[in-house]
């Protein structure tokens, strides 16, 4: 899991019940992949120790190759990335606690489809309850008993999603 600090973008490049060194530089790999010009705007990033040794010199030399500096965070210091501790617990909250997780396909599904209601859907507060991917917000509705307004169910209906029909 990624999290781009500035914009709340959350990226879930993969899922394994055994990561290894080889897996979590892949998954480096897709992420800058998935950024492509995107990589430039970041400067840094911060990531867990590993006392497993699951990050290795190459998942570090993906990011050095794009000219973000590595940082490791301090030993038994989760305030030190407190955002992506965050995220793990809401994560945690509004879909892992609430479903039985079957098999990886199972999670991997799970998954992408709350990192797409997470960037494209779900308020954040530090963004004015905005999304994510959204730039601005909706216009005001005035008169309410004119617009329906529409229930999308996500994950068999543990989340919701709400819009005005147009």
């Amino acid at each position: 899991m990624f999290l781009e600090h500035g914009t709340r973008r959350l990226h879930i490049t993969g899922v394994t019940a055994h990561p290894t060194q080889a897996w979590t530089a892949q998954q480096a790999r897709n992420l800058a992949a998935d950024l492509d010009t995107r990589m430039e705007s970041l400067r840094f990033l911060l990531r867990d120790r590993g006392r497993d040794g699951k990050y290795g010199q190459t998942f570090d030399t993906v990011f050095h190759a794009d000219d973000l500096h590595v940082i490791k965070s301090a030993p038994q210091a989760p305030r030190m990335n407190a955002y992506c501790e965050r995220v793990i617990g809401t994560i945690r909250r509004e879909l892992l606690d609430h479903i039985l997780i079957t098999g990886e396909s199972h999670a991997r599904h799970a998954l992408k489809t709350y990192e797409d209601h997470y960037n494209r859907h779900r308020p954040h507060q530090a963004r004015d309850q905005l999304p994510p991917e959204t730039q601005q917000q909706p216009p005001p509705v005035h008169d309410l008993d004119t617009h329906r307004l529409l229930r999308t169910r996500i994950l068999g209906g543990l989340i919701n999603e709400y819009r005005h029909a147009a």
